[in-house]
Order: structure tokens, then C-alpha cells, then sequence
């Protein structure tokens, strides 16, 4: 199993670079794993995004689909993909600290 290293720690990723335990999930590591996948910085709406994600996956155990987030969060798809290009799944969720989606996100 890899690890992610950041700021002199290190967490359990899969060989996706998702965390294993997303218990060990902060907002340091977010930002951490965002630079990995092309974002700079965390914005408003990148948390706007990731805390939903958060909240759906602790309420219900997976990730939303993707048409519930956009409703939810009010962001468009396009939005979404330009504020996490690696897409919702992919990005959003990794930096969100939730395991890998399967097919729902």
C-alpha cells in the first residue's frame, strides 16, 4: 500500500491515491491533495464542495451521485470539472478524503 506524504506526515493511500482511513482526513491533507490533482489553492466553492461530499458520505456511507451534488451544492457540472479537473469522483472526492467511488460519483 503507497503513502501520501505531506508536510512532514504521512497517510495510507490506495494505488489510486485515495486516503484509506477517512478518519484521518483534515482540511492541511485536502490541500495537500489537491495540489495533486492540478489545484492551487482551496477556494470557497472547492469547500462548498468538498464539506458537502463530507457530510453526504458520513450521513450515508458513499459518495452522492453526481447530478445530487450539483442540485445540492447549486454548482453546475462545468463548475464542478473547473474547479476539480480531474472530475467529481476522481478529484473532488479524493480531496474530500472519501474512498474510491464506484460508478457513483
Amino acid at each position: 500500500m503507497p503513502d501520501f506524504e505531506y508536510n512532514g506526515k504521512t497517510v495510507s493511500v490506495d494505488e489510486d491515491g485515495f486516503i484509506e482511513d477517512p478518519d484521518v482526513w483534515n482540511e492541511e491533507l485536502a490541500a495537500a491533495l489537491a495540489k495533486g490533482e492540478g489545484v492551487d489553492a482551496l477556494t470557497d466553492e472547492h469547500w462548498n464542495i468538498v464539506n458537502y461530499l463530507r457530510n453526504y458520505y458520513q450521513q450515508f456511507g458513499i459518495a452522492p451521485m453526481v447530478r445530487k451534488l450539483c442540485k445540492e451544492t447549486k454548482t453546475p457540472l462545468k463548475r464542478v470539472y473547473e474547479l476539480f479537473p480531474s472530475g467529481p469522483a476522481k478529484g473532488a472526492c479524493k480531496v474530500a478524503g472519501l474512498p474510491k467511488p464506484t460508478g457513483c460519483v
